[in-house]
């Protein structure tokens, strides 16, 4: 019995501990969106990089629903990156680590729904969601976006 509570207790902390990070797959503000967050495949892009891993309802051009394996980029600027799928595009990218485990600065987010690219900052709230801060310039003009966690 003693050895199942602390299997159980060890259970608990493990899972508290990954809740209490920024990795994991996240739903965005919009809900359109899964991203998830992990360490960047090439140190150059930072400690962390985010991906797209599902879409929900995603629509064409033409605004008809598409399946998600077939959504590509078409409001990117670049026209060489407009037919590329959605699924698997880099989303956030480029942060540097700060004095807090949980939030990182100086980083990059794609937005796929307008197609620009923003200065951004990423922390983890109290309440277990991610807050992204997306800006021009300086912190003081941008939006923030508050992300769910999805697992």
């Amino acid at each position: 019995m003693r050895s199942l509570g602390l299997a159980l207790l060890f259970g608990l902390l493990a899972s508290t501990a990954s809740a209490q990070s920024v990795m994991g797959t996240w739903l965005t503000q919009s809900g359109v969106a899964q991203v998830r967050i992990g360490p960047c495949a090439d140190p150059a892009s930072g400690p962390l990089c985010g991906f797209v891993v599902g879409l929900i309802n995603p629509k064409g051009p033409d605004g008809k629903p598409v399946a998600p394996d077939a959504a590509v980029d078409y409001r990117n600027p670049d026209p060489a990156q407009r037919g590329r799928k959605v699924i698997g595009m880099p989303l956030i990218w480029g942060f540097k680590k700060t004095s807090d485990p949980n939030a990182f600065e100086d980083g990059k987010i794609y937005n796929g729904e307008n197609g620009k690219t923003y200065d951004a900052n990423i922390s983890l709230l109290p309440d277990g969601k991610l807050r992204l801060r997306g800006f021009v310039g300086t912190p003081m003009f941008g939006e923030t976006q508050v992300w769910t966690r999805v697992n």
